[in-house]
């Protein structure tokens, strides 16, 4: 018989939950990062017992009790795991200066390998904070430049090409077409680039740039694919690249990245923070184009902290910022992820939407569709239209719902993203009621989704 666990007895106790909240909140929890969970009291007083719950269910009781005690808590710590069983996670503490290639590395074989640490690890809400923490960018690139090659500005303008290459395989056919390659990409040829020899300074700073880039592309793939947690972690290397190299305004990017994240996993606690500082940055030092997409994801920030004349009066400001701004102007950073004023359209109306104003959500999810005429960004082309008949939805509009819907299902063939297939499935939710009333337009889509999900799964 296994002793009592008395250091998760003692946390659990601290955080103030019941064993039935603690149930509540790790399963609530598992499904933010896709990941199947049961749990029950029953299963809590067990694991108190002395049972040890499987890798992924301690990392998810971990998280569940960092999000309410002063400190965050590892598996290990509160006995869960062994150091050997615990398959650390690579991401470094605060204050911890190890070298981010270093890092990237660890998470890329991770990556590569599918260990079950990459596919199970949460979000977290702590680590969404670090960078807030790490004070200003560095003086001096720290390690990065050490290896035996010589790179110049070629080699930065392959690595940048490179990375539009992939994105857009990405935008076009979903984050899990060529995710593998791109991820041995940056483990080998862009992490050994970043360590070379460089004539200046600033095209070593360009080429760390650069290799940021990377790094949170593969985050997107790991976001897209439901893991959240994977994402995470390579978004905050991707910042700390941005460090190395000096360049302040990538940073703030990289910010605006981590508040949009924590917003899509419901998890918004620091995004206002994070936008705050971003901001700070970039004020009188950036493009039109480029400063309207952080004033349009803290409209949305400002929607979710419930501070709704605030969200309006910022998503004018981005709208205004944006009309009539010359995209061509925006640093390459930016513009690597489409046009500005479709971003801002999609962020406006995910403000919108979380007010509760569908008709306005309506027509800026539509706007945002207007904005991408081409079939370059067929992805998140897909989901706009998809958004945009969730509001007709809730609007009542059921025929133009399911027609809006029907051609989000068109434009999704052929697209490998977790996000589309839980488009799908939030169709099927928003239209039960109208099946159960045999709607008839409800029942037509019902039988279209399920040709498509048939299909997808073959």
């Amino acid at each position: 018989m296994r002793p009592k666990n008395e250091r998760l007895a003692r946390a659990v106790r601290e955080s103030g939950y019941s064993y039935a909240e603690l149930a509540r909140q790790i399963r609530a929890l598992a499904a933010e990062n896709g990941i199947p969970a049961r749990t029950n009291s029953s299963a809590v007083a067990h694991w108190i017992a002395g049972t040890r719950p499987g890798r992924a269910t301690a990392q998810l009781i971990a998280e569940a009790l960092s999000r309410r005690l002063p400190l965050p808590v590892s598996p290990v710590q509160l006995g869960l795991l062994t150091s050997p069983e615990a398959d650390d996670d690579p991401l470094p503490g605060s204050g911890d200066d190890r070298d981010p290639l270093e890092v990237l590395d660890a998470l890329a074989a991770a990556d590569i390998d599918r260990s079950p640490w990459s596919r199970t690890v949460p979000y977290s809400v702590d680590a969404a904070a670090l960078p807030l923490a790490a004070g200003a960018p560095r003086a001096e690139p720290g390690d990065a430049g050490q290896g035996t090659g010589t790179a110049g500005e070629t080699e930065v303008a392959a690595v940048r090409e490179m990375t539009r290459l992939f994105t857009a395989v990405d935008e076009r056919f979903g984050g899990q077409h060529g995710r593998t390659a791109l991820v041995q990409y940056l483990r080998s040829d862009v992490a050994a680039l970043c360590r070379a020899r460089f004539r200046t300074g600033e095209i070593k700073r360009q080429m760390l740039s650069a290799g940021a880039c990377v790094a949170y592309l593969a985050g997107w793939k790991a976001y897209d694919a439901g893991e959240q947690g994977l994402a995470q972690r390579y978004y905050l290397q991707a910042y700390a690249l941005t460090r190395e190299a000096d360049d302040e305004l990538h940073g703030a990017f990289v910010l605006r990245v981590l508040a949009h994240h924590g917003m899509e996993v419901g998890r918004p606690e620091h995004s206002l923070d994070l936008l705050d500082e971003a901001l700070r940055r970039v004020r009188g030092r950036t493009d039109p184009a480029t400063e309207s997409l952080y004033l349009a994801t803290r409209a949305r920030a400002l929607a979710m902290a419930g501070r709704g004349r605030e969200a309006v009066a910022e998503a004018a400001r981005a709208a205004r910022l944006v009309d009539g701004a010359d995209e061509r102007e925006m640093p390459f950073w930016a513009a690597l992820w489409g046009s500005a004023s479709a971003c801002v359209g999609n962020h406006t109306a995910k403000a919108a939407e979380h007010l509760g104003s569908y008709d306005v959500a309506e027509r800026h999810f539509s706007q945002a569709v207007w904005s991408r005429p081409d079939g370059d960004h067929r992805r998140i082309t897909a989901l706009s239209v998809a958004h945009t008949g969730r509001m007709q939805c809730r609007q009542g509009l059921v025929e133009q719902a399911c027609a809006t819907w029907d051609q989000a299902l068109q434009l999704m063939d052929g697209v490998r993203s977790t996000r589309v297939t839980r488009a799908v499935a939030g169709m099927r939710r928003e239209l039960a009621p109208y099946r159960q009333r045999r709607v008839q337009a409800a029942v037509e889509l019902e039988e279209r989704v399920r040709l498509w999900t048939a299909e997808e799964d073959v």
